[in-house]
């Protein structure tokens, strides 16, 4: 079974970087800092940094978990290597159809690409008790959870192929993997401390494009899942 080359894990990563869910906390957390610090835009910059970083350790952790998890199993990875192999790009190809059809019938909290309604309150109750960047750093770590629902599919099809490395040659990639995740998250807040926008129009911005995010995340996963089908990965 082929490792992931540089494109393979890009688009997996990439699925992951535009979901909706993890834009929309980050603007939560900086709409918070915001109500209590509107001239101390340090501070605002120090929070969205802060998150983002927990949200990167959290992601490297669920990572390296997993790919040790895979690990133990290589002697049944390798022996039915060719049906984990269909496996999974059928699982891309799915969650990559209901990213899809998002764009076509979009509902919050869809199934396996949004987090559910009902953790919704939660997170967002616990983002509104951030004080400090500190707080956000350590909420962030907490919110890793409630985002797993809409995130872990990509980073469970790029640990599985990755485990194959060992832990050693898996963890560069999964250093690249999670900093194409973060990308989008460092722009917004990077475009709200320099005051190009405000994290309200950074959230009109994202409901107005919703629709878009989930297509751009599908098509992504939809075509690892062909590659995958096709051994051109």
């Amino acid at each position: 079974m082929e490792i992931l080359n540089f494109w393979g894990i890009t688009l997996l990563a990439l699925a992951n970087s535009v979901n909706p869910c993890q834009i929309a906390m980050l603007v939560l957390v900086l709409v918070t800092i915001l109500a209590q610090n509107h001239e101390n835009r340090k501070k605002i910059l120090f929070a969205g940094l802060a998150f983002i970083s927990a949200v990167y350790i959290g992601y490297l952790f669920y990572g390296i978990v997993l790919v040790q998890l895979f690990q133990t199993f290589t002697g049944f990875l390798r022996e039915g290597a060719i049906y984990v192999k269909y496996t999974f790009a059928i699982l891309s190809m799915l969650i990559g159809g209901l990213q899809i059809k998002d764009f076509f019938f979009y509902k919050q909290g869809s199934f396996g690409t949004e987090m559910p309604i009902w953790m919704r309150p939660k997170a967002k109750k616990i983002i509104q008790k951030i004080t400090s960047p500190i707080g956000a750093f350590l909420t962030g770590f907490v919110i890793t959870i409630f985002l797993s629902p809409c995130t872990m599919t990509p980073l469970l099809i790029a640990t599985q192929y990755l485990s194959q490395l060992g832990l050693a040659g898996a963890l560069p990639w999964l250093l690249y993997f999670n900093f194409v995740i973060v990308l989008p998250l460092i722009a917004i807040t990077l475009i709200i401390y320099a005051g190009f926008a405000t994290a309200e129009r950074i959230a009109q911005w994202k409901e107005k494009n919703v629709r878009t995010l989930h297509l751009i995340a599908g098509l992504a996963l939809l075509s690892i899942g062909i590659s995958f089908l096709m051994n051109w990965i």
